[in-house]
């Protein structure tokens, strides 16, 4: 008997593929040669849940997770040690540190003032951004010999490629300035390579990479091709079906007008589960391998689509939403990681 204080089944659907997660990563472990790969968990594990996606790269053999903010360290922390956390922002406070302190997360030191207060406040390992270009977070490379940075007990020396999904000249400018600052600063391991940098080659991988988007099923470099498999998959099922007759408008504005006689479906999926309003025009849902465009303004809850290839389909029925983070056609409107990281709260819940 179904327990009527638990909520019925979701009509949103995503699903992790966690080995093939798992494979991704030693693929990238592999590709890195003598260096080790870590991953980047920052953003609720690129939107597909840091519950689901760190046991999974942890009992793969990564031993390294990087996130972005101090909020994000106690839900990858219930699966790894703390020390094994990276937090890229650094701290900004006393506070800062004193949680760093208290949890064992280990801060990204990105300026000359953060490494001052880090060491004001106790201090102890840390790890150090260097800036070699994309002039976003790091010291200078010019700042290496700061008495600030000597004082600072440093596990992994880092930077960050701005250009290496291209064949760009700027990859082997910053990747020889890492080489050279990191001859200047006592370290343990180094890391330059994100998922692109790691299909630049094994001059890339330094002792550590960072993979991000190739781990989640995004091929960032043609090199990577072939070594990393999809992980997700998004699911919306049929909320209504109905027949419009030629000359009937569907959602807000009235944007399409049906111009025949038309079957169409409504379907439990919209903007805020991150099937953005401008996914809609030029796409379709999917079912078996038939198309069903998308008709009208995607809602908040609720996209229609055209049921003419699939007019046997009804209430209940599950359709494919198109969330490959590698289809180029998508790419046009919304990059790999936004169409990760938008996916809504219902989504991950589902």
């Amino acid at each position: 008997m179904t327990d009527p204080l638990l909520p019925p089944p979701a009509t949103l659907r995503l699903t992790v593929d966690t080995q093939a997660l798992a494979d991704n990563w030693r693929a990238l472990d592999r590709l890195s040669g003598t260096a080790r790969a870590g991953a980047a968990v920052k953003a609720d594990a690129y939107g597909l849940g840091v519950d689901v996606c760190v046991p999974a790269l942890r009992d793969a053999g990564c031993e390294t997770f990087f996130v972005a903010h101090w909020s994000e360290v106690a839900a990858v922390a219930r699966h790894v040690p703390p020390a094994q956390i990276a937090v890229l922002h650094g701290p900004l406070s006393a506070a800062d540190c004193g949680y760093a302190r208290s949890t064992g997360a280990v801060p990204v030191i990105n300026s000359l003032e953060q490494a001052a207060l880090w060491t004001a406040n106790g201090g102890g390992v840390c790890h150090l951004m260097v800036d070699t270009g994309i002039n976003r977070l790091g010291i200078a490379a010019a700042d290496a010999g700061d008495p600030r940075i000597a004082a600072l007990d440093i596990d992994i020396l880092l930077s960050h490629l701005a250009c290496a999904d291209e064949d760009s000249a700027m990859n082997a400018r910053q990747r020889g300035a890492f080489a050279a600052v990191s001859s200047q600063i006592a370290h343990r391991r180094a890391s330059l390579a994100n998922s692109a940098g790691i299909g630049l080659g094994e001059e890339y991988a330094f002792g550590l990479t960072r993979p991000g988007l190739a781990l989640y099923g995004g091929v960032p470099r043609g090199e990577l091709a072939g070594a990393i498999r999809p992980v997700a998959r998004v699911e919306a099922a049929i909320l209504q079906c109905r027949n419009l007759v030629a000359g009937e408008s569907v959602g807000y504005n009235a944007t399409f007008t049906a111009p025949a006689t038309m079957r169409v479906c409504t379907v439990s999926l919209g903007y805020a589960d991150g099937f953005l309003r401008l996914r809609g025009p030029g796409n379709a849902l999917s079912h078996q391998g038939r198309a069903l465009p998308i008709l009208g303004k995607v809602s908040m809850d609720m996209v229609v689509a055209d049921l003419s290839a699939a007019p046997d389909l009804a209430v209940g029925d599950w359709l494919t939403v198109p969330w490959d983070i590698n289809d180029v056609a998508q790419q046009n409107i919304l990059s790999p990681y936004e169409l990760l990281t938008t996916i809504g709260q219902r989504l991950r819940r589902s």
